[in-house]
């Protein structure tokens, strides 16, 4: 079994608090869905910064910045898609990809 990288782009803040409480009761649940295959929640993330080749550091992130991230225990690449598929983060427009983490040191 390995660790995935579930990284999320876009989505963003719902705007009433009615909705935000929807929106955090699906995380809830999909947390508890996900059971013994939950290594890391993770946390959303804030202002980001992306340092080139030659030092230098532009705001932002890119075009698609990173928004938030979880780590998730899977058989393989496909068991792993599989349960990102029902993240929260896509009932507000958000995309999820999804990394294996290589073991290597």
């Amino acid at each position: 079994m390995a660790n995935y990288l579930l990284a999320y782009h876009g989505g963003g803040m719902a705007p009433t608090e009615e909705e935000r409480a929807r929106i955090m009761e699906a995380w809830g649940k999909w947390f508890q869905a996900l059971g013994p295959a939950l290594v890391d929640g993770g946390n959303p993330t804030a202002q980001a910064k992306t340092i080139a080749s030659d030092g230098t550091a532009t705001d932002g992130g890119g075009i698609n910045p990173l928004t938030g991230y979880s780590i998730l225990a899977a058989d393989d690449l496909d068991a792993a898609v599989e349960l990102a598929k029902g993240c929260p983060v896509l009932l507000s427009g958000g995309t999820v990809e999804v990394a294996e983490i290589m073991q290597v040191m």
